[in-house]
């Protein structure tokens, strides 16, 4: 809980405008559910496990919208931070493997691809290669899963994931990956 305080006023400045209040303290935190932690969480990732909270009840038009906001401020959080590392050097440590800027930014549209294949969506060649194609076509899944139309188990008998932990999970990690960016950009020493 304490870790999830401590990073309150970074998602703060990527959220800014969209109703997240930085809590003074940690005690302010609500869980609103647990789950086991498994390989993912002991890396510092999300567990694979989808919480119940995400799937209760439909998203309506108004939470949509909501979803949508928080899905474009954390790319322009993300997009920001590799912008401001264009041209820099970026540390090597445990943090990464020392992946440069390219390869951060190729996973990240790799990554997105599997969270479209939860809601039973393919990308296109072209948008294997493109972050707008792929954030667009994010957005159309993400309104097809509001419409009912993503079936709630796969062609293998596997859990889609609902609208609410896909933006979750997508949110999550474009955020981890533009701090991560911020966190290892070597500043140009000053003269």
């Amino acid at each position: 809980m304490q870790t999830l305080f401590d990073y309150a006023p970074r998602y703060g400045r990527a959220v800014k405008g969209l109703g997240f209040k930085v809590p003074a303290t940690a005690d302010e935190l609500v869980v609103k559910e647990r789950l086991a932690g498994d390989a993912s969480t002991e890396m510092g990732s999300l567990t694979g496990e989808e919480p119940e909270y995400d799937r209760r009840g439909p998203i309506d038009e108004r939470e949509h919208r909501r979803l949508v906001k928080f899905l474009e401020a954390s790319w322009q959080a993300f997009d920001r931070a590799v912008a401001a590392a264009r041209g820099k050097e970026l540390r090597t440590g445990a943090r990464g493997g020392g992946r440069s800027l390219e390869k951060i930014v190729g996973h990240v549209l790799e990554a997105e691809g599997g969270y479209l294949r939860r809601l039973e969506y393919k990308r296109t060649r072209e948008q294997e290669s493109d972050l707008a194609l792929t954030r667009a076509a994010m957005l159309d899944a993400l309104a097809a899963s509001v419409r009912g139309e993503v079936p709630e188990f796969g062609p293998r008998g596997g859990r889609r994931w609902s609208g609410r932990y896909f933006v979750r999970r997508e949110a999550w990690h474009v955020l981890d990956h533009a701090w991560e960016i911020e966190d290892r950009t070597i500043q140009p020493a000053r003269r």
